[in-house]
Formats: structure tokens, sequence, C-alpha cells
């Protein structure tokens, strides 16, 4: 036997002469369906040729065909009918993926191996627009089945294994491998109400995760206080700017992303150390400080300790278009005012206008006694009014808030944690919660403590997830300006528009006062009743 001088060439070969290509994409063979197709084969033979490229006089690689292959050593046929075709390894490549794409149970690994093979090349070199174009398919659809050739192992098998679907593959295969196994688990929820004592694992549509990971893994660049386009505050990164791990720098792969962000929190941290570094060597007087409350605790960048959020009051710019604003501390300045760094928490990095001194006449004022004025009286009036209107708005924002929540993680660990939670709040929060829910003492003797204990044992999971965020919410706000900063930063997560609840509750307030000072008004109108005589006679006597 000699090797076809023509380009196409037609014959029967027995199977012994072909060799399955290393590089066909199709890996996965479904043993029912290789089993349908050995029985066709057994009463009809093989109808459509295998494409083969020659290599010696008596062995050839299987360009397309390797189902039809197999099925026929199932079928235990002698020989197959073939086409013949001289190719190179590109052409070879190219036909594999042409006859793979015109099936539909190809698995996108699959076709993703088959591109990344084509990429691979060396001579003739390939692009994402040539491979687009010779397949028939868009930049973003091609680009987006590259990238999950860079799954980690454990998604890769999860994929495979149908265990997570192509939208779960796509979204994740965007992220780093430090972050793929961790979003992998965010994937699915753990059903314990099943009994058993064993978690059934449900899948959670693609929407939980392209939600979780905007919540928890991308970094909007817009907010970072470094330079995106310096390339030494991380000169092993380089500038943001020429970072291909940046949503706005890849519209093929992060079209559904609107803000440009970061995607590599690792490397986003390494350049906000880099920044505080740089920032605190070049100003050294800066003072530390913490968003977070407790003990100071030191930092890494220098060896000095972060002021707590408690031992310092952050200065406020004043704004010309709020008049309220002008008595309030937090927009006075002092003698003891101070610039500050922000080098542990949410803001890191920002500067701040702090004062840190507790016998400060102006942030740290003694209580004066009140005086019995009008005067006074009316702007203690005014203070608890808008205290009260601070409150509902507060109250509305934190329910809004609490029903933007998603179910995230399983009712086991939400229990565990509310319960180890709550204790530490004060009990007329406590009571917020309970009122919140309709929970309320049938008696004086009552604990409205035990009382949210046998709830939450009885609440679903959404509900104790939300529960756990207002709790979160409740714990980290312990003055009315505190709780108005923890709400404005959860409203911001959750996408609360806090301004429309605002002006409802400003509606709602003003509608009230309306219909009390109309009530005042007809109760002055009404005339007073007449003495009688006996009583006129009484106070003559």
């Amino acid at each position: 036997m000699t090797i076809a001088n023509t380009n196409t060439e037609y014959r029967d070969l027995p199977l012994s002469f072909l060799i399955e290509s290393k590089t066909n994409p199709r890996r996965f063979f479904e043993d029912s369906a290789l089993n349908e197709l050995a029985a066709s084969i057994r009463s009809q033979g093989v109808l459509s040729p295998l494409l083969v490229r020659p290599l010696t006089e008596r062995s050839f690689e299987i360009v397309a065909g390797a189902r039809r292959y197999r099925a026929a050593q199932l079928a235990d046929a002698d020989t197959v009918p073939v086409r013949i075709v001289n190719l190179t390894d590109a052409e070879a490549l190219e036909a594999q993926l042409i006859e793979n794409l015109q099936r539909r149970d190809v698995h996108p690994l699959e076709e993703a191996q088959g591109f990344r093979a084509l990429l691979n090349l060396d001579e003739p070199k390939y692009s994402i627009e040539q491979i687009a174009a010779k397949t028939g398919k868009s930049l973003a659809y091609c680009a987006q089945r590259v990238k999950l050739t860079e799954l980690t192992a454990a998604v890769t098998e999860a994929f495979a294994k149908d265990d997570i679907g192509v939208g779960h593959a796509l979204l994740l295969a965007k992220l780093q491998p430090a972050e793929q196994e961790q979003a992998l688990s965010a994937c699915f929820r753990e059903d314990w109400n099943g009994g058993q004592g064993k978690a059934k694992r449900i899948l959670l549509p693609v929407r939980h995760l392209h939600q979780w990971i905007e919540q928890n893994i991308l970094l909007i660049l817009k907010d970072a206080p470094f330079s995106k386009t310096d390339p030494n505050v991380n000169p092993a990164a380089g500038a943001c700017v020429d970072c291909p791990k940046r949503t706005g720098g890849n519209a093929l792969l992060f079209a559904d992303i609107a803000e440009d962000a970061c995607t590599d929190p690792a490397c986003y941290q390494s350049k906000m150390d880099g920044f505080v570094a740089q920032t605190i060597a070049a100003k050294p007087k800066l003072v530390q400080i913490s968003s977070a409350y407790g003990p100071a605790a030191t930092a890494a960048d220098s060896g000095s300790a972060a002021l707590p959020r408690n031992k310092y009051i952050e200065i406020k710019p004043q704004d010309p278009n709020a008049k309220k604003h002008r008595d309030w501390p937090e927009y006075q300045t002092c003698k003891s005012m101070t610039e500050a760094i922000v080098t542990e928490g949410t803001e890191k990095g920002e500067i701040r206008k702090i004062c840190a001194d507790p016998e400060c006449p102006v942030h740290r004022p003694k209580k004066q006694r009140p005086a019995g004025d009008q005067r006074i009286k009316a702007e203690q009036d005014k203070q608890r009014r808008e205290e009260a209107l601070a409150n509902a708005v507060g109250l509305r924002v934190l329910s809004a808030i609490v029903a933007a929540v998603p179910v995230r993680l399983t009712k086991r660990d939400l229990v565990f944690i509310v319960e180890r939670l709550l204790p530490q709040l004060e009990e007329r929060r406590i009571e917020v919660l309970a009122r919140n829910r309709g929970i309320k003492k049938a008696q004086a003797s009552d604990s409205i403590g035990k009382l949210m204990g046998t709830y939450i044992h009885k609440a679903e999971e959404g509900e104790l997830g939300r529960l756990l965020v207002e709790t979160v919410i409740l714990h980290s706000a312990r003055t009315q300006s505190e709780t108005g900063k923890a709400l404005k930063d959860a409203a911001q997560h959750y996408k609360v528009d806090t301004d429309a609840i605002t002006q409802k509750v400003k509606a709602e307030f003003a509608a009230k006062e309306k219909a009390q000072a109309v009530k005042k008004t007809a109760a002055k109108a009404q005339p007073k009743p007449a003495k009688s005589t006996a009583v006129k006679k009484a106070k003559a006597a």
C-alpha cells in the first residue's frame, strides 16, 4: 500500500490502520450514544466516511470521525470508509474544529481546547479574529471559549461533570486562579431541610454567581486612591491601564461589567500597600487611623499603631448648601486638627482630617445643663424632630437593605452566626429587630432575647440572611452619626435609593404635622362649656 498522491482519495481502510488524533478537541464520548451508533453500524455500516490524513503507508491519523471509529470498534467492523486528504497540522486542526462545531453535543471545554490549540501553533500564526472568521463565531464568543482553558483543575472537573453550567464556567474563567475555587463554592447552596443529617447541594442560577463576584471579587478602580497610570505603585504588576485583568481593558470578556474594575484582589491589595507606604514616606507626620472600632492594631506598613474609629473625630468639609451643618462638631475645625491616612479598613489609603484630642473643647465638649428659655426649648424640639426623621429614614433604609439581601449561607451557618451576634446588641436594638418581625412580649416577664432565639431556629434561610445583615448594621453603629454611616455603606452595597426613601418619609411627616395642626386649631375654636349655677353658688358661699 502506498500513500495517496492525490489531494483527496476515498477507500475502505482496516481499523488497525487508523490512529486517533491527539489534537482532536473531542474528549468526551457518551457510552449510550456510542452503543446506539454501533448498533446502527452493524445493520447499515458506516454511512459517512472518516476524514484522515496519511502518516505512513499503513498508518492514518483520524482528523474527523473519532466517534464513528470507536463505534465501529464496538460493532466489530473490519473496515470503515475514509476520505484521505494530505493536511498540514494547522489544516487538520481547522478541520477538527469545524467538524465539531457543527455538532450540538460538543462540550464547550472541547471547543475551547481546539481554539487554544490553533492559537498555540507556531506556523501559521492564528489570532482570535482569524479563528472567529473561520468558524463563523463572534469575537466575544471565541475569546470567552479560549478563557475556559484557564480554569483551575477543580473548576474544570466540576464543569466536565456538568455540576456547573457553561454560564457559571464562563464567569469563573474570568477570575484569577486564587479566586476561582472560592467562587465555585458560591455556585451552590446547601439544603439541610431534607433531614437524614446530610445536606443536598443545589446549583444556584448564573445571576447569583454574577452578583457574588461583583460584591466579593471585583474592585472598582475609580474608588482606588492610587494612580492607575503609575507603574511604580507595584513595579511587578505595572500600571492598571495596561493590565489585561482590568475589566475596562477587555471588552470581549467583560462586556457585562458596567464599571471598570480589577479582577485580581491580591494585586489590588499590593498596590494599596505600596501606595500607603509611599504616602507615609512622603509625609511622615501623617497619623495612621483605622475605619474599624476596637483596640489599636499595629500597621504593617510602618510599625505604628493605627487609631481605631472611636479614638478620633473625622472632620468633614463644610457644605455651603447645608446651613444646618454649621454648628455640628464634625464640621468644625480646631487647634488639634491634623491630617491622617487610613491604613486599615474599607477606606484604606484615603487621606482624612481628624481630631484625636480627647479633651478638645470643640469635638469633645462637656455637656452643659440646658437653659429653660423658649429658644433652647425650640432648638431641642427641632433636634428631636430631626432625630425622629433620621430614625424613620434609617428604619426605612434598613428595611429596604434587608429586602435586597440574597440567599447565601446555609441555615446551619446563619443560625450559628446570628446566635452569637445577637447577644452583643443592646436590648433596645434587639427590640428593634423583634418589632420589625412582629415579635412582642406576651407578658412583662418575657425575655425579648429568648423570643428572638426561638424565632431564629424557626426562620427560613432567606429570612436568616436578612436578619444577619440587619444585626451587623445595628452592631456597627453605636451613635446617631455612626448609624448614618453604617446605613449609607449598606445602602450603597445593596443599591438602595436613600434619597427616594428620605423624600417619602419627609412627606409622611409633613402630612402628619399638618393633620395635627388642623386638629389643634379646631380644638381651640370650640367654645368652652359654661359653668353650672350650682358651681357658681358654691364658689360664692
